[in-house]
């Protein structure tokens, strides 16, 4: 019987750690998916200040429901530029305060009376949810729908694993065998371990928290597990950090040593209130005291405060954490069997694939990054051109197979991108993503024409008049205005900058017509030949159309 007993309680264990897990996701995911831009915004304003940063980084994580998330965000940021070391740090800090909302949730689902309780209400919004998101045709609506399920889910595995610790506090064995382990150092390991199977510190948070009202285990027992769940965390950013950039690698380092520092500090702040109270105190009675007849609410809250005093301590000394990890891990050179995708692109990485929010980023981010390349190499082909210097020939051929390439692997991460859950605004970004993409292509085709009437002119020994060159600088002046005007519109949604770019682009239309007029005089008055006149044409109209591409680049801004 204690045999069928075990199996069933430990089958209802896996089922509502399943169900937890599934619900942790769907929340994460529809939180992202609505608070998208919000979020993007909140992390980029970490940049502000290093107790923002931590601010943000709480807010954040308890918003999205995951440390996971928002470290992986972090890491994106990181990577992409947009955030520093120091900045990532505080993020960190913030978001391992901001996991233990889960833990709250947890314990006031736990507390109930004869009549109902709060874990039975809760799980009704599963029903709830399932239904608005069935039945709602807007996205919003469904994600909302999705949003509730989750939650109420939450509960429902909750209840699963509540359940199932109630079966096995009838088996003395069990608690023979739990009741045996008291040694700090195995409890915090096997917290770890476990965490870092299930990638989730808050569904081993929650498991102690029912085994501690359950009366498996002790208090001290349940925050041993719960300090080694802390570490356990750690593997989701170690795992998004891999096939990433120095940076990124120590961002993960950064999670990890304040996560190790914190419980290396409460370890050892155990043991002198153990030495100094002769073994009659201890965490437990401590925080035991607190909260008497209320053991869910006992370990809640100290998994704040553990995380808020870990904070205190490693706030001022960010910067040497950021040195220290920057010594541990040095610039690395990029392996030349590296696939193509990491050798060109800058930004994105595909382990953001799975956080939305943050790929989307890294896609404006590789898109800004392709178009700097496009203007250089424009401005480059000018240079041959007005100069028949051709110098730079090899290192303009470079940037011309870097953005053909930047080309196809940009687009084939946006195609991964599109098989993500995304609000309805990151997803017609996306769409218009790919015409963006083509055209900072097309500018790169145009400025090989350019380079091409260089050499059809040196070969024939001629070259542009001086007068010819004038107006080819005058249109360089404009199209570099006009890029630059469109790309502060694209990067950060400038209206004025987008009328701008509008403007310079009418501007450019007008020279291209002024200039085809002006070849035709010079032809009549001997100015130029024919060979040079047909060039100088050709090379008017496609500094136009590239004024158009990059005009386009403004219209996708809403």
């Amino acid at each position: 019987m204690d045999s069928f007993s075990l199996a069933a309680s430990a089958l209802s264990l896996l089922a509502g750690i399943g169900i937890f897990l599934i619900a942790c996701k769907m929340m994460s995911e529809n939180l992202e998916s609505i608070g998208s831009d919000k979020l993007r915004a909140m992390f980029a304003s970490a940049s502000k200040s290093k107790l923002l940063g931590v601010v943000i980084g709480a807010v954040g994580t308890a918003a999205i429901q995951s440390s996971g998330a928002t470290t992986v965000m972090v890491i994106g940021f990181v990577s992409a530029g947009i955030m520093t070391l120091a900045q990532a740090a505080t993020v960190v800090f913030g978001a391992n305060i901001g996991t233990t909302i889960t833990a709250h949730i947890v314990a006031l689902g736990m507390f109930s009376s004869d009549a109902v309780s709060t874990t039975a209400i809760f799980s009704a919004l599963t029903c709830v949810g399932a239904f608005i998101a069935e039945r709602s045709k807007r996205d919003k609506a469904r994600t909302i729908g999705g949003i509730i399920t989750g939650f109420g889910m939450l509960f429902v595995g909750l209840s699963m694993m509540s359940s199932s610790m109630e079966g096995f506090a009838q088996l003395e064995s069990v608690r023979a065998f739990l009741a045996s382990i008291e040694n700090g150092m195995l409890l915090i390991l096997t917290g770890a371990v476990l965490t870092a199977i299930i990638q989730s510190s808050s569904v081993m948070t929650s498991v102690a928290i029912t085994m501690l009202v359950a009366g498996l285990i002790t208090l001290d027992q349940g925050i041993f597990l719960t300090m080694g769940s802390n570490i356990g965390s750690c593997v989701v950013s170690v795992i998004a950090s891999i096939t990433s950039g120095a940076n990124a690698k120590r961002t993960a380092a950064i999670h990890l040593l304040f996560n190790c520092g914190g419980v290396i500090l409460f370890v050892i702040i155990g043991q002198l209130i153990r030495v100094f109270s002769g073994g009659a105190v201890s965490l437990g009675s401590i925080f035991g005291g607190m909260f008497p007849g209320a053991p869910q609410t006992q370990l809640a809250v100290f998994h704040t405060v553990f995380n808020v005093l870990a904070v205190i301590v490693a706030f001022p000394l960010t910067e040497a954490i950021v040195a220290l990890v920057t010594s541990i891990i040095p610039e690395g050179e990029e392996s030349e069997e590296q696939s193509p995708a990491i050798t060109h692109l800058r930004y994105a990485d595909v382990n953001m694939l799975a956080t939305p929010v943050i790929a989307v980023a890294q896609v404006k981010a590789e898109i800004a990054g392709m178009a700097e390349v496009a203007i250089e190499n424009f401005d480059r082909s000018l240079d041959i051109a007005t100069s028949l210097d051709f110098s730079e020939r090899l290192r303009f051929q470079e940037n011309e197979d870097l953005l053909n390439n930047l080309n196809r692997e940009i687009v084939l991460f946006m195609t991964k991108l599109l098989n993500s859950k995304l609000n309805e605004a990151d997803h017609d970004y996306l769409s218009k993503a790919f015409h963006t993409v083509s055209d900072l292509e097309r500018v790169g085709d145009y400025a090989v024409n350019i380079v091409e009437y260089a050499d059809a002119l040196a070969g024939i020994g001629q070259r542009f008049s001086s007068e010819s060159i004038a107006e080819i600088e005058e249109a360089r002046s404009t199209v570099d205005k006009l890029y630059a005007s469109a790309m502060d519109a694209y990067v950060y949604g400038n209206r004025e900058s987008k009328a701008q770019a509008f403007a310079l682009e009418e501007k450019m239309d007008e020279l291209a017509e002024r200039m085809a007029g002006n070849y035709i005089s010079r032809i009549a008055d001997g100015t130029i030949t024919a060979e040079v006149a047909t060039r100088y044409l050709s090379l008017s109209s496609d500094v136009e159309r590239i004024a158009d591409h990059f005009t386009n680049i403004a219209k996708t801004v809403r």
